[in-house]
């Protein structure tokens, strides 16, 4: 668990810096350059997710129930991960309704993951991992929203429904193949 731990505290600590210290994060920008500060900024990401993954699967080896989650949450957690892969692919897919009227769609694809997973989810670790990154997900999106509110730029009905198609079939491949073979679950199984 301690390496678990210590990559959240890496991951998260990397990707919260704008909410808790954006002084210091500017004057480290002017200091170094952005290009320097991303090439920081992404090898503390890689580093603290490798951690992450890899304390993760220790964790597993020795699991600690906490509480036995009902097994009909397994389809409802499974269905709200779909709006989560929709709102993933929307952080990329340029003028989409989800980006426009929403704002910061892969915080709130976090949010809808984590909290789908700490439905199902009853182990220690588990309720670590997911917990610590709903909790992120919460803080990192309403300071997001401080900073930026959402944009009311015109969305492109195309666009949008390109995002759903895109979303949708990556979480049918992932949910119903993907998630098995690397994760060792069956969503629907």
């Amino acid at each position: 668990m301690t390496l678990l731990l210590i990559g959240l505290a890496v991951f998260i600590g990397a990707h919260s810096l704008r909410i808790l210290a954006p002084g210091w994060r500017e004057a480290r920008i002017s200091a170094w350059g952005v290009n320097a500060w991303k090439g920081v900024a992404s090898v503390l990401s890689i580093v603290g997710f490798v951690l992450i993954i890899y304390g993760y699967g220790q964790a597993r080896q020795a699991p600690v129930l906490v509480w036995l989650p009902p097994v009909g949450l397994r389809h409802a957690a499974a269905l709200l991960t779909l709006p989560a892969f929709i709102l993933l692919v929307a952080a990329y897919v340029p003028r989409n309704g989800f980006r426009t009227r929403l704002g910061h769609p892969m915080v709130l694809a976090v949010k809808l993951w984590a909290l789908a997973h700490l439905l199902v989810n009853g182990w220690l670790h588990a309720i670590v991992l997911f917990g610590s990154l709903l909790a992120w997900a919460i803080l990192s999106f309403r300071a997001a929203r401080r900073r930026e509110p959402a944009s009311r730029a015109p969305a492109s009905v195309a666009n949008t429904l390109l995002t759903v198609a895109i979303g949708a079939a990556a979480w049918a491949g992932f949910a119903f193949y993907l998630h098995a073979r690397w994760i060792g679950v069956a969503p629907f199984g």
